[in-house]
């Protein structure tokens, strides 16, 4: 009795288990609500005078299920199970029944019930349409073959059959009682467990913020850290689960400076040795306070061990390398990268660029490299730089209106316009205090930060560019572009009154268009930009006048090149005689990608690599990158990226698709600076591949920087590609070589 006590409380355990898949969970209430079934149904087969091999056939198979459910089980094979079951069930046992048990005068019909009810709660997707189709086919069949063929079936008598029906009856019955039963305890707790889980999100949330609440310098900083956290695991392959667990880990992770001083916290300045020495204890007083949640014990690990070092030089306890809990080291990242492009009361936020830099040279020393890998990559996919400290509402930088008393004294954070339209509502007023002519305008620009900048010093450092302002009533300046057109709008906006405007920004490669709509004639600018790699923001401004109720909407279609009206040439530096493979520039971050290379074993990809006017840091390099893909293209259908390899030596895999072992050798390297001027000058490059089975070996050498990357695939492909990338360089002269030199293996084969 203990056994199957332990035994059913296990099983209790298990479907109520919220951790686990609800399928999997149904499944398992399911056979072994059919198991109790065909158990019972043998008894009632013998009381009936059923033929004794019909009997047995029942038992056998029930033993049968019940090893085959129990094996897949502890394998972890349940997805194979319910589609094993199922066509068991659809092809052997009901048919079988249908035959030895009546037809349909016996209890068949009901039966035949069971395969409907275990595809629609058992299976998903497709498969649950196609079983089911199945199923109706298997039924349709015996009924058409028992009415032709009667003899086939095995029949009872009146008596017999009308026992088999009310204990079919009975039994379904049960099945379904009980499988209704499951699901509305599964979901009332289901409910009660999300309620329970809204209720710690909120005060975890409201914890957070009343600890940020404390620092004036650090307003969002917890929920930045837990979201930048997310995508890491995310990155990393941990399962939804393990994520939403990380994300509430870094939410809380400085719940210590509860025990901090206010006015240490908000210091004005860099801290002494001993108030240093006092922030020094918050992992620990953070830890001590989460330790109590006993359901979430990975609280406290976060919050005592988030500022240890992967060299073993942190605090508290100088912990080292795969020693810090892991959980721990993806904080770390996260928490330094959204301290560092933040503002903090002795600095201004670090431009993105340079805290790039920073993750690169604390890779290994500060951070676990793989989790600082991850943050680079991550870095790189945001285009828009929208992974900072933003404003509550940053159309006015933090502002709820924006007034503007000398000509561009205030400016609005830059709002980043690409190749979808952006769209502007807003209302101007004059500042009639003043006595001057009021008007408003907007800067187009580009910088580091995406903020304007009016001191040399911050044009300098966060290299701000500044293309131009256009006047809404009509004017403009040429700042820094190659011409601007001015023309009136063949379109009006009705319904706007005085002082309502509505802006249309969108910008494509080196052109980009301003419409301004008001009560007046509406207007658009084109500017010709001085080049297709620095991005442009949209700051509002203007002098003695009041900016209100500005909305922005980013509308989701692509503008093309053509929708834009071209009114200078084009900003090419790849004009130059093409190789086996089209010339390719790359503006920005993998922003173009030559076509899909397929990877054979002694094939060599030779180019000539230069960087753009606009190059100015170590990754603006080439790169190159092997996936999968329907079409052979970068992005194709069914797209799977199995390795990018930088030439500058940095390198990402995505997801599970490949394991990366690559080996960077630097020993006659000359520095960074020498790197970036060689990519200036321009160099050619060859990469080299060679290939056994799902191994590719890639190698290279440029500048002193040897790589060798070893790709294994762990999924299967139908084809293998490599192309081309990088960031803001040209390549042209692409030629691809083989080894051999027989018919069918030359370049253009290739």
């Amino acid at each position: 009795m203990g056994a199957a006590r332990r035994l059913y409380e296990r099983i209790i355990r298990y479907i109520f288990d919220a951790s686990i898949n609800i399928k999997e969970r149904t499944f398992i209430v399911f056979s072994i609500t059919v198991l109790v079934a065909l158990f019972v149904a043998v008894p009632c087969g013998l009381a009936m005078h059923e033929p004794f091999s019909a009997t047995l056939s029942t038992l056998i198979g029930a033993l049968f299920f019940t090893a085959y459910v129990i094996i897949c089980f502890k394998l972890k094979r349940i997805e194979r199970a319910k589609i094993v079951i199922s066509l068991i069930l659809s092809f052997v046992f009901l048919p079988a029944m249908f035959f030895t048990n009546g037809g349909v005068e016996g209890g068949t019909p009901i039966w035949l019930l069971l395969g409907t009810i275990y595809i629609a709660l058992i299976l998903e997707g497709r498969l649950k349409i196609v079983m089911l189709v199945c199923e109706v086919s298997a039924i349709s069949a015996c009924w058409i073959i028992g009415y032709t063929f009667p003899e086939l079936i095995t029949g009872y008598s009146r008596w017999g059959n009308y026992f088999d029906s009310i204990a079919a009856l009975i039994i379904v019955s049960g099945i379904i009682y009980t499988i209704i039963s499951f699901q509305n305890s599964l979901f009332r707790k289901e409910e009660e467990r999300k309620n329970v889980q809204r209720l710690f999100s909120q005060t975890a949330t409201a914890l957070a913020n009343a600890i940020d609440a404390k620092d004036k310098y650090t307003h969002g900083h917890s929920s930045r850290v837990a979201e930048y956290s997310r995508k890491i695991a995310e990155l990393a392959g941990k399962s939804p689960e393990e994520c939403d667990e990380i994300y509430y880990v870094a939410l809380l992770h400085d719940v210590g400076k509860i025990g901090v001083p206010e006015k240490i916290i908000n210091k004005e300045g860099r801290l002494s040795r001993e108030e240093f020495e006092l922030i020094k204890q918050h992992p620990a007083v953070g830890a001590q306070i989460l330790k109590s949640i006993t359901e979430y014990p990975c609280l406290s690990v976060g919050a005592h061990y988030h500022h240890e070092r992967y060299d073993g030089r942190g605090y508290p306890e100088r912990l080292k390398g795969s020693d810090i809990p892991e959980v721990a080291r993806i904080i770390s990242v996260a928490d330094s990268y959204d301290a560092m492009t933040s503002k903090r009361s002795y600095r201004d936020p670090i431009p993105q660029d340079k805290v790039r830099e920073q993750l690169i040279e604390g890779s290994g020393t500060q951070f676990d490299p793989k989790f600082a890998n991850i943050m680079l990559h991550l870095i790189d996919l945001d285009t828009g730089y929208l992974m900072k400290e933003r404003k509550d509402i940053q159309e006015l930088s933090g502002k709820n209106e924006l007034f503007v008393e000398e000509h561009r004294s205030e400016v609005s954070e830059g709002i980043l316009l690409t190749s979808c339209m952006t769209r502007i509502s807003l209302k101007v007023s004059a500042d009639k205090a003043s006595g001057h002519a009021s008007r408003a305008s907007v800067i187009l620009f580009d910088s580091l930060d995406g903020l304007f900048h009016n001191d040399a010093k911050g044009r300098r450092e966060l290299v701000y560019y500044e293309y131009g302002e256009i006047l809404f009533d009509g004017q403009y300046v040429n700042a820094g572009v190659r011409k601007i057109e001015s023309r009136i709008c063949s379109e009006t906006l009705p319904g706007l009154a005085a002082g309502e405007y509505c802006l249309e920004a969108v910008r494509v490669k080196d052109h980009a268009l301003v419409r301004m709509y008001g009560a007046d004639s509406p207007r658009e600018y084109i500017l010709a930009l001085p080049d297709s790699s620095r991005y442009v923001y949209l700051g509002l401004t203007g002098e003695h006048c009041r900016i209100s109720d500005v909305k922005v909407d980013k509308l989701s279609a692509v503008t093309g090149e053509d929708d834009i009206p071209r009114i200078a040439p084009k900003i090419s530096y790849i004009d130059v005689p093409a190789g086996d493979v089209p010339n390719v520039q790359v503006d920005g971050y993998r922003t173009e990608s030559t076509k899909g290379i397929p990877v054979r074993d002694g094939i060599t990809i030779s180019f000539h690599s230069r960087s753009l006017p606009t190059a100015r840091l170590v990754w603006h390099c080439p790169s190159y990158v092997i996936f999968t893909s329907d079409d052979g293209t970068v992005g194709g259908g069914n797209y799977r990226e199995f390795s990018l390899v930088r030439l500058d030596g940095e390198n990402w895999e995505s997801g599970n698709a490949a394991e990366n072992e690559l080996l960077v050798d630097r020993h006659e390297f000359n520095g960074w600076d020498a790197w970036k001027r060689y990519n200036k000058d321009g160099y050619d490059c060859s990469v080299s591949f060679s290939r056994e089975g799902d191994t590719i070996i890639s190698q290279t050498k440029n500048a002193g920087i040897s790589i060798r990357n070893i790709t294994t695939i762990k999924t299967k492909a139908a084809e293998v590609y490599v192309a081309l990338s990088g960031d803001q360089c040209a390549l042209t002269n692409i030629r691809i070589s083989h080894k051999t030199t027989g018919p069918g293996n030359s370049a253009r084969d290739l």
